[in-house]
Parts: structure tokens; C-alpha cells; sequence
């Protein structure tokens, strides 16, 4: 029965880092590369572009 409760948790510690790395992906995209973009001074084309690039990586995962 313990073998099955390690199972379990395994399987679970995986979900919960693959929920906190899509997370962080999406932070990402959504908030933290438009600030940078602005800041360097980057075009929103090409920061549309990064953002696509990180949501596909993010689906990945």
C-alpha cells in the first residue's frame, strides 16, 4: 500500500511542476518581456513574436 501512496505522489509532485512552469511561462509573456521590451526598446512586433515563441514552449511542457 506504500508503494502506491509513493506512486501517487510522485505523479502529483510532476503535475504541480509542470502547473508552476506553465505558470511561470505565461508570467512571462503576459507581464514581464512587454516591461522588458519597453525598456529596451524593443518593437511590438517583435515582442508579439517573443510572446508566441514562450506560449508554444509553454504548451509543450
Amino acid at each position: 500500500m506504500q508503494d502506491d501512496d509513493h506512486q501517487y505522489n510522485d505523479d502529483n509532485d510532476g503535475e504541480l511542476a509542470s502547473l508552476l512552469l506553465g505558470a511561470g511561462f505565461a508570467l512571462a509573456s503576459l507581464i514581464i518581456l512587454p516591461a522588458i521590451a519597453q525598456r529596451v526598446g524593443i518593437g511590438s512586433s517583435l515582442t508579439i513574436a517573443l510572446r508566441g515563441a514562450l506560449m508554444r514552449a509553454a504548451n509543450r511542457i
